[in-house]
């Protein structure tokens, strides 16, 4: 009994010295979400980032993205009025969106001249080019039918590459063949 006393008195313990104060910040590594926490009773340097599956503070959690999304509103405000109501709002949530996820324009959307299709892949179920842009080291996927659109050339290019025309012997070669099997 009083072992499980001791231990309850323990866990007690541990779950006292790790108490979330305050949520600081957000963000998205390699897809997941996590946060920036201020602990309870503990110093500014012991902040800690922590995946957003690992949390029990739900409030907390609320009350950060509530706060932060009045600050994204003031900041709204501000541009909205240069902007009309309706689209500049979309754009906005759009763009910002992209950011969190920390995912760049890919493809065509880049705005880069296609200089050579580098290879191919259907892995996804449909056509994808690897493409080499000018001026940018690194390549990526874009589908094939915007690619045929976009930049048939450069298509055709990668096409005529791969080519092997097969020439047929001529006539003279032929008999030359069939003689020598006599």
């Amino acid at each position: 009994k009083l072992a499980a006393v001791a231990a309850k008195k323990a866990e007690e313990e541990e779950e006292e010295e790790y108490v979330v104060e305050k949520v600081l910040d957000r963000r998205v590594v390699k897809g997941k979400v996590e946060f920036l926490l201020k602990w309870k009773g503990f110093s500014e340097e012991d902040n800690t980032w922590e995946p957003e599956e690992n949390l029990d503070c739900p409030d907390l959690i609320a009350e950060y993205m509530q706060k932060h999304k009045e600050k994204e509103e003031k900041k709204k405000e501000g541009k909205r009025k240069a902007a009309s109501e309706g689209s500049g709002e979309a754009e906005e949530r759009g763009s910002k969106r992209k950011k969190e996820e920390g995912e760049k324009a890919r493809g065509f959307g880049r705005g880069l001249q296609p200089e050579r299709i580098i290879g191919a892949t259907d892995s996804s179920g449909e056509l994808m080019f690897l493409m080499k842009w000018k001026n940018s080291d690194e390549a990526d996927l874009v589908p094939a039918k915007e690619a045929n659109v976009k930049c048939p050339q450069v298509v055709i290019s990668f096409y005529e590459e791969r080519l092997t025309w097969h020439s047929y012997p001529t006539e003279e070669e032929e008999k030359k063949e069939e003689d020598k099997k006599d």
